[in-house]
């Protein structure tokens, strides 16, 4: 079969998409992979797909760069290469977006196998050729790696080349992997997937999942914030009206700027009857502090027995349980809990208090939601290393049982792994504290030693 070299001349469409569904093998599978790179060029590239617009396999560069794919496509994970190609890996030689000017014919699989054998070792697997002629002279080659096995051992790279691109080099005993779009040096887990695959594929995973400080049960919290409101509004009643100065040594920076405290029994009533139409609002964003000051935060603690997790993601579900962000003790603020009926904003301070902003790195592990009556703390961590322990911080969210009355609290959790189609699934009975009168809790943390 041979190809026109001048192909982008031609007014035939060819495919914007691949199909890799079938087996890259035979005339007709060739050509469609040859019309994609034409059609893309080097976006075509992906972990089962390289292109080489040219290259010399008689140069000692030209045989480490197709050493350095086939080593990459041989140390792939089983589940994850059978998704495209039946597991097969492809590396055309010879074209480029548009054109394809192939090389030059005569390459002998047996010779290139000679000179690849030093860098492949002697027990590699087999690899297939196929061609598709340009013209008398030249044609784009194509070498098709097997499917990765579970309990293949891990190919590692036999011997050093030191190109002039230090991109093509390789190294003694190097593992090499195929990225999204190149053949790379293997990292920890990647080397750790493959030692499972020698020993048959990934165990099943064994996890322990325990619950870090304490689920808190209070008591009569609504009943509470309701009797500080009151209280509030009981006090501002009783506070006789502020005498008017038009002193300008009496002009504070909040009145300058157009907040004055009330002065007027119409204004008053005016101010009080706003602040009553925010209550529930205001005894709602009081709960969250109050609680989030006043509870400990809780964490989570996993350990996977025996086994690499790779990329994990874990949702740990608190069944009946609410989380609210957790505060330190020191950012304890009373009228962050009952809102003043006439706020007296700070005279140094200008613009929102930073403390209410919880500020965290884009890739931080863990996030937490409420979702109906149940609190959902996803965990996403590079890893979960064979017995040792991941830890959470304890200064992420505070866990209130909806129940005080519940002793215990029933948590559920759903574990995918990166590459696994197996979903593993545990539940347990975590511990609630003793119970506690919200009264009790709000003297403890916002009266005593005030």
């Amino acid at each position: 079969m041979t190809v026109d070299p001048a192909m982008a001349n031609t007014s035939e469409p060819k495919p914007m998409t691949l199909d890799t569904g079938s087996l890259p093998l035979g005339e007709r599978a060739l050509r469609l992979i040859l019309d994609h790179v034409l059609a893309v060029g080097d976006e075509a590239e992906t972990t089962y797909l390289e292109v080489k617009s040219s290259l010399d396999l008689g140069s000692k560069t030209g045989v480490a760069k197709v050493a350095k794919f086939l080593l990459g496509a041989a140390n792939r994970r089983p589940k994850e290469a059978e998704r495209h190609f039946r597991g097969y890996a492809v590396l055309v030689i010879g074209v480029q977006k548009d054109t394809a000017p192939g090389i030059p014919r005569g390459v002998e699989a047996h010779e290139l196998e000679d000179r690849l054998r030093p860098y492949l070792g002697p027990q590699f697997p087999a690899f297939e050729f196929g061609r598709i002629g340009v013209d008398d002279d030249r044609e784009v080659l194509f070498i098709v790696a097997q499917p990765p096995q579970d309990g293949q051992p891990i190919f590692p790279c036999h011997k050093s080349f030191q190109g002039e691109d230090r991109r093509d080099s390789l190294e003694d005993g190097a593992v090499y992997v195929r990225g999204t779009s190149n053949t790379r040096q293997a990292r920890s887990g990647e080397v750790q997937a493959l030692v499972e695959r020698a020993r048959g594929g990934k165990p099943p995973i064994d996890l322990e999942v325990e619950i870090l400080g304490s689920i808190g049960r209070v008591s009569r919290v609504d009943e509470v914030l309701e009797r500080l409101y009151q209280h509030a509004e009981e006090q501002f009643k009783a506070t006789p009206e502020p005498v008017r100065s038009t002193s300008l040594l009496t002009i504070t920076l909040p009145d300058f700027f157009g907040s004055p405290e009330p002065r007027s029994a119409e204004e008053r009533a005016a101010r009080l009857v706003s602040w009553r139409k925010e209550k529930s609002t205001n005894i709602a964003e009081g709960r969250e502090h109050f609680l989030g000051v006043a509870l400990p935060g809780a964490g989570i603690r996993v350990v996977s027995r025996g086994r690499f997790v790779a990329k994990p993601h874990l949702i740990v579900t608190f069944l009946d349980c609410e989380a609210l962000e957790f505060r330190e003790a020191d950012d304890a603020d009373f009228e962050k809990v009952v809102e003043p009926i006439v706020r007296q904003p700070s005279r140094y301070v200008l613009g929102p208090d930073l403390s209410d902003y919880r500020i965290t790195p884009r890739d931080y592990p863990v996030s937490w939601t409420n979702q109906g009556h149940d609190v959902e703390v996803t965990i996403t961590p590079e890893s979960f290393r064979p017995n040792a322990p991941w830890t959470s911080d304890q200064d992420d969210y505070v866990l209130l049982a909806r129940d005080p009355e519940a002793t215990s609290v029933t948590v559920t959790w759903v574990l995918t792994e990166e590459g696994n189609d197996e979903v593993t699934r545990g539940v347990l009975e975590a511990h609630a504290a003793d119970l506690v009168d919200a009264a009790d809790l709000f003297n403890s943390t916002f009266l005593e030693g005030n």
